[in-house]
């Protein structure tokens, strides 16, 4: 080790003298808050600021980590903004931590063997995840899910041929956050919770039920009041096989994440002879200063706050880091005497919140609940006896945390029996942003106030919710408080008389829906025409954005049949709007390969068809998986392949099943009535026929639909955009529903509808919501922001209380009377061939330079493709 020590005095002595060196130790989250926070106080530019780091990366969004698994790089992770340690002269040495302190030297000790005297030393170590004490927890397929190496490791393992099922030990946030990971990943996944429900921190009895149903609904299995016993291994090579647990079952898997909790890192400072708590945690003072040595600080999850709290959550860490740095900076401190805990998260694709006192256990409070097991929304308010909300738990539909939160310990302006009700059935109330008192905390995260962000509209005029957040920080954080936020600043500049714009972009002082009717009404055919006749003065001439850009191209699309336009989203200047997806007629995916998915209508396939898609494949070398929409994926095709991929399967009958276009997807189907005991109509038929019927039809997000034969609802119907279910007497429809990010239980629309009643109110449905939504808003989110909601969109489609229902129908028999295929169309077109190359400067054989690495067990076959229009047979014999 070298015995050399960094006295600070070596640079820029005299400054680095007279204001002394700060070392911190750790830089994630809570650090780089602290820097930035230094950096503003101007610290840095009088200090030498040396930071010493474990992980080989600077600070990244640990919150956010899962994203990774969702196409998030970790780059885009980063919160170190590129250039700000040089810019503000702080020295950040990674992948170097600290492992020792000598506090009488004033001195660390780094792993590199550099030692580094400090005249104020500041630990923001963490914490490290909790590993229960399971026999064998070190066999080789057992990881922890804390950094951005534990997700790499885990994802390596996850690869391999042998990893089918994998287990997670710990139901509670970051359990649920590797659960999601290991669904991704494609792993059969089990969740085991030592506690009788999920997140038995944040949420109570009933909001664990109402989460638990929802997670085992997508597929993963919940062993709850269990917990991990021994780990199974290989007896040859010592890997998991499996896991078996407390109350004497066993499950088989090849992959173990444990996830069951967090402790605070202080091992540095009890070496240290630093004061801990009994629990674990640097004891320190409301400044964040150690109650051991007034040298040193300590901030975020290693800390034990002064009201004798750990805290877990970033909120409370980057006020804990704003403290000490206030107090470094020599400036008036308030202190840190404790942090809300509020969370709003999306786990698994479910939205789970929690506030103030969620579990009730003030004197004489009361519960009011709202709970609607079908479509797994679970709300309850604690309300005092004087009517004050005191917290709240709210799992599947958390929209309302935003402004609930802010109420908690006041008297909210409307019953809390309307609050819980969801979008539709609440009666219009008075609760707002606007009121909301202006000490209200709208961003947790970053301890923003209501009244700080009128003040930043009114005091320093911030125009926008980006200026606003640059000004105040709010909504950079977890992103929770966004929605409110813009209703605030919205709110504030209709207050001082400012005109709020409502268009689409900056180049259309239109909405969507103007948009819509000004093409539809003038038969406006082109992008180019709209923008010079009506787009913005300064818009005109130029080439647009990238937001009206594809929602011009999908209004024109949805209306090409019935305005004249070009029916294929690559004639002429079409091709100029659409995205990438759109662009190559397939999706590709996060490493630059494409997707394939043939139409499949109903799920229903020949075994002959079944064959072909084998074939090609193979012949191609693609990855195969059966979707949840009951069809086909192929996965891993160059762009110069896809055009003889098609030609394949458009000659074998298939067609485009435009899974890269906001259009519609699939329409799935049970057996119904031919197969099925209990099937009561012809669900397969009712399938296919809706499917065909629809097929390439362009709106504003994509469209999901499922017909199921009886009321066991095998097709799922009720969680799609539009579901019909099979009755004694004909089909109910239901409209609505979402199964994806933000899942939303369908609304009937009408019921014991004949075939025929039955697509002619999808047809209105379909082209009303085309017609009026926003760009990209999905069914179920149209369908709670439309003015009068369910009911008025009834009273629309089905009782043509508008007058436009023969106008709608009219439309959508243009549309299916125009549908071509574009697969087919785009492998007989020339020129619409020449954009399908990998490399614009080689457009016959590819690189042989470039390397394509095979994902998941797809085979490497030889391929060479021609030139030109014609469409090779191409693979191997």
């Amino acid at each position: 080790m070298s015995t050399d020590t960094d006295t600070g005095t070596d640079t820029d002595t005299d400054t680095a003298q007279d204001t002394g060196t700060i070392v911190l130790i750790g830089h994630g989250m809570v650090g780089q808050r602290f820097l930035e926070e230094l950096a503003d106080r101007g610290v840095t530019a009088r200090s030498r600021v040396i930071v010493l780091a474990e992980e080989p990366r600077p600070a990244y969004d640990r919150v956010k980590l899962t994203s990774y698994f969702s196409g998030v790089t970790p780059d885009e992770l980063s919160l170190t903004p590129p250039g700000f340690a040089d810019r503000h002269g702080i020295e950040l040495c990674l992948s170097d931590p600290a492992e020792s302190i000598d506090r009488a030297a004033r001195t660390v000790t780094a792993r590199s063997g550099r030692v580094i005297r400090y005249d104020t030393l500041v630990l923001a170590t963490g914490s490290a995840p909790f590993v229960p004490p399971v026999e064998g927890r070190d066999a080789a397929g057992c990881f922890v899910y804390r950094t951005i190496e534990d997700l790499l490791a885990i994802e390596e393992w996850a690869k391999a041929d042998r990893t089918t099922t994998g287990i997670v030990v710990g139901g509670g946030l970051l359990g649920l956050e590797a659960a999601g990971a290991l669904r991704g990943l494609g792993l059969a996944t089990h969740i085991v919770e030592f506690n009788p429900r999920l997140m038995p921190v944040q949420v109570d009895e009933g909001g664990g039920a109402a989460l638990r149903r929802t997670v085992e609904d997508m597929g993963l299995t919940v062993h709850t009041g269990v917990g991990g016993q021994r780990i199974l291994t290989h007896p040859q090579d010592g890997t998991v096989t499996g896991m078996s647990l407390s109350d004497g079952s066993a499950v088989e898997a090849e992959l173990v994440i444990f996830s069951a909790g967090v402790r605070p890192r202080d091992g540095l400072a009890r070496d240290a002879g630093l004061a801990v708590g009994e629990r674990g945690g640097i004891t320190v003072d409301e400044r964040c200063v150690s109650v051991t040595d007034p040298a040193v600080y300590a901030i975020g999850e290693c800390a034990l706050a002064a009201d004798g709290r750990v805290y877990g959550l970033v909120a409370p860490g980057y006020d804990m880091a704003a403290t000490a740095a206030r107090t470094i900076a020599g400036q008036e401190a308030s202190g840190f005497h404790g942090a809300d805990t509020s969370t709003k998260l999306k786990l698994l694709g479910v939205d789970v919140a929690s506030f103030g006192d969620a579990h009730g256990t003030a004197p004489g409070s009361l519960d009011v609940v709202y709970a609607d097991s079908r479509s797994g929304v679970y709300k309850k308010l604690v309300i005092g006896g004087d009517g004050t909300l005191l917290g709240g738990v709210l799992v599947g539909d958390a929209d309302a945390y935003g402004l609930l939160r802010p109420f908690t310990g006041s008297v909210p302006p409307a019953p809390p029996e309307q609050l819980v009700l969801p979008a539709g059935l609440a009666p219009p109330t008075a609760l707002g942003p606007g009121a909301l008192p202006d000490e209200a905390v709208v961003c947790s995260c970053h301890n923003v106030t209501k009244g700080a962000i009128r003040s930043a509209v009114t005091d320093h005029s911030c125009a926008s919710v980006p200026e606003v957040k640059k000004c105040t920080k709010a909504g950079t954080g977890c992103g929770s408080c966004v929605k409110v936020l813009g209703q605030l600043v919205n709110e504030e500049l209709a207050a001082g008389g400012a005109v709020i714009d409502t268009g689409l972009c900056g180049c259309f002082a239109q909405t969507r829906q103007e948009l819509y009717e000004i093409v539809l009404a003038l038969r406006v055919t082109s992008y180019r025409g709209l923008l010079d006749q009506y787009g913005r003065e300064a818009a005109r001439g130029g080439e647009g954005c990238e937001i009206c850009k594809p929602a011009v191209a999908s209004i024109i699309a949805s209306l090409a049949p019935a305005i004249g336009a070009g029916t294929h989203v690559l004639d002429g200047e079409q091709a100029a709007l659409q995205d990438t997806n759109d662009h190559f007629l397939a999706n590709i995916q996060r490493n630059g390969s494409y997707s394939i998915v043939p139409r499949i209508p109903g799920g229903e396939i020949t075994p002959e068809r079944l064959i072909v898609i084998g074939e090609v494949a193979r012949d191609f070398g693609l990855y195969t998986k059966i979707t949840g929409g009951q069809r086909i994926d192929m996965f891993g095709a160059r762009v110069d392949q896809l055009p003889a991929i098609w030609g394949r399967l458009v000659a074998a009958g298939f067609e485009s099943g435009h899974a890269y276009g906001k259009s519609l997807r699939t329409v799935k189907s049970c057996v119904g009535s031919t197969w099925c005991r209990y099937g009561v109509q012809d669900s397969v038929r009712m399938a296919i026929d809706l499917e065909l019927r629809y097929r390439g039809l362009r709106s504003p997000h994509k469209l999901k639909s499922a017909v199921s034969g009886c009321a066991r609802e095998c097709a799922e119907a009720m969680g799609k955009d539009f579901g019909v279910i099979a009755t004694a007497n004909g089909w109910n429809l239901y409209v609505g529903g979402n199964g994806g990010a933000t899942p939303r239980h369908a609304d009937l629309l009408a019921q014991d509808l004949s075939d025929a009643e039955l697509v002619r109110l999808i047809d209105r449905f379909l082209m009303f919501y085309i017609r009026t939504a926003d760009r990209l808003e999905r069914t179920s989110v149209w369908l709670e922001r439309i003015e009068g909601g369910l009911d008025h969109v009834r009273d629309v489609v089905v009782h043509d209380s508008l007058g436009i229902c023969e106008e709608l129908e009219a439309l959508m028999a243009a549309h299916v009377a125009g549908y071509r295929d574009e697969w087919a169309q785009a492998i007989n077109d020339p020129d619409k061939l020449r954009r399908f190359v990998s490399f614009v400067n080689a457009p016959g054989v590819p690189d042989p330079s470039v390397r394509f690495v095979p994902e998941r067990g797809q085979s490497k076959p030889d391929l060479v493709l021609l030139s030109g229009p014609e469409i090779p047979v191409g693979g191997r014999a």
